[in-house]
């Protein structure tokens, strides 16, 4: 057998073959054609598979809503599975839904879209889809009267073309309207929100997360939302869990601290039930500057179709104090921030925590128990809390002793002097003489009027009205001082003697001694003194400083 060897020339050979040529350009040729069918295959398959998916999108949503659809632009490409592209979804209802905005407004409308399925899903009904990704998504929640609109968001005759099994929307504002005039619609706008479906007509389970604008903090929920009650969207059923986290209170004028927040919620849209805490570790009011511990726990009604918050209760704690508070929040007119409006008790509290919180003074002029009962009420505004804190109540002091030594020495003396036990007065160095103040107050722009404040001790009772500013800048109080000793027995020697003439002049209403008398200056040095020429009317002192902080 002979063998053949190949050698360069051999091969020159062969490529020199004019049929070696041939079967070459032949293989070329076909090549070129079978990348050229598959070329023309591919735009017709894309050019067909584009009118296909505009009108599955197109047909689900109008089956979906009954509703007109609008689709500004869909693009479609083939890799790895068939993607596609959309932008400009408007779905509108019969009437407009917000007429806070110019123009109609769609019911649901959406920036843009995305999504990829497998190639055969788009010649299968209906077409399945794992995840639409989707942006810039506006939901137009109608006024009450006009929810007939989001009723129509049921099933007509028609197929559903394409199924969904997750959504994943980024800068999302749901926006529930309202049909009072007064009230513009109230929005939630979410950063990030995944819905996924658990079933045909079962719940969404929902993930959120969004930027509470005031407080400025982080809120992430999770829970189940529906499914939606097209007959009335008010009793469609919601329920999760919340964590707020990182809430600047100095975002609020007049507050400061960093407040974190956890609790459940359920029940229906028109009425979510609400259970939480909130812990403030470092809580602050401007005018005084002081930071102390605060912690909540909650109780509330939202009504989630307008915002508005009844609060039932709020048991709260400052230091070693507790309060409980009940009332609302509601959203103003212009929509621009809550009234507050609260009912507050404290039955278990500090008076030395409360100043600390509310007075720059330092330690607290007074501590001991204190009962009180006030109606709260803070209006939205740029202005400082201190100044838009509204306050009207009663409060009992049953035994207050005074943190200022001097004051706390007079305060003994004085009850010594008004008993009429002038040898004790410096020879009890262990005496702390309690006292006890009730009154009812006001709190407006910032300062504390008494309409009556009684101060009572061991031989003295003190009827006074006055102000106070929480600045601690304004201390007027005017009164009438009873005293149990005559004013000859409240001294002793030659004076005792010079005023035993005048005691019938005094001795009046069973009292051995009743005088006028005036408490002045400022919280770090009051001075008191008599009070004959006082008029029941505004003092100088407290009239031009009240004018100057209007």
């Amino acid at each position: 057998m002979d063998t053949q060897t190949s050698t360069p020339g051999a091969l020159t050979k062969v490529a020199g073959n004019p049929g070696g040529r041939s079967r070459w350009w032949w293989l070329a040729g076909l090549l070129i054609v079978l990348l050229a069918g598959l070329a023309v295959a591919a735009r017709l398959m894309i050019a067909r598979a584009e009118p296909i998916l505009r009108k599955r999108v197109v047909e689900t949503l109008a089956t979906r809503f009954k509703s007109r659809v609008e689709l500004s632009e869909l693009h479609v490409w083939i890799a790895n599975g068939i993607h596609a592209e959309g932008k400009g979804l408007k779905i509108y209802g019969a009437t407009d839904p917000n007429p806070w905005e110019p123009g109609v407004q769609p019911l649901l409308e959406v920036s843009e879209f995305q999504f990829q399925t497998a190639l055969r899903n788009l010649f299968r009904t209906p077409m399945h889809v794992d995840t639409i990704f989707a942006k810039g998504f506006t939901m137009n929640i109608p006024p009450k009267k006009d929810r007939k609109e989001i009723t129509n968001i049921r099933r007509r005759g028609g197929k559903m073309s394409i199924l969904v099994d997750n959504f994943v929307f980024a800068d999302a504002t749901i926006i529930i309207n309202t049909a009072k005039p007064d009230k513009p619609p109230l929005e939630f706008d979410i950063s990030d929100l995944r819905m996924t479906t658990t079933g045909r007509g079962q719940p969404l389970r929902f993930d959120a997360t969004l930027i509470n604008p005031r407080p400025i903090g982080h809120i992430h929920s999770t829970g189940l939302f529906g499914p939606l009650d097209e007959r009335s969207p008010r009793d469609s059923a919601v329920i999760g869990d919340y964590v707020f986290t990182d809430a600047d209170l100095a975002s609020i004028r007049g507050l400061g601290g960093i407040l974190t927040s956890e609790g459940h919620y359920t029940g229906r849209l028109g009425r979510i039930e609400v259970t939480g805490e909130t812990d403030t570790p470092n809580f602050k009011i401007a005018i005084s500057g002081h930071p102390v511990p605060l912690h909540t726990d909650f109780h509330a009604i939202v009504d989630g179709t307008d915002g508005d918050t009844y609060l039932d209760p709020v048991r709260a704690r400052i230091q070693h104090s507790s309060l409980i508070a009940r009332g609302r929040v509601v959203r103003t007119k212009t929509g621009h921030g809550r009234d507050i409006e609260l009912n507050v008790v404290l039955d278990k509290a500090k008076i030395e925590d409360l100043l600390t919180v509310a007075v720059r003074t330092s330690p607290p002029v007074m501590s001991g128990k204190v009962e009180m009962n006030f109606r709260m009420s803070l209006p939205p505004g740029d202005a400082d809390l201190a100044n838009r804190l509204r306050l009207v109540g009663t409060f009992l002091i049953p035994d207050a002793s005074f943190d200022n030594a001097k004051v706390q020495k007079r305060i003994n003396d004085f009850s010594l002097r008004s008993q009429g036990e002038l040898k004790l007065i410096g020879n009890t160095p262990e005496l702390a003489v309690t006292s006890e103040l009730r009154g009812a107050f006001k709190l407006d722009n910032g300062i504390l009027s008494f309409s009556s404040l009684r101060f009572q001790i061991p031989g003295t009772n003190a009827d006074m009205t006055g102000n106070y500013s929480l600045d601690g800048k304004i201390f007027d109080f005017h009164g009438l001082l009873k005293m149990q000793a005559k004013l000859s027995q409240m001294t002793s020697g030659w004076k005792s003697v010079l005023l035993k003439p005048v005691d019938p002049f005094f001795h009046k209403h069973g009292a051995g001694t009743e005088i006028p008398f005036k408490i002045t200056g400022a919280h770090a040095e009051p001075h008191f003194g008599l009070d004959f020429h006082h008029k029941e009317a505004e003092s100088p002192q407290t009239h031009r400083q009240l004018t100057s902080r209007q």
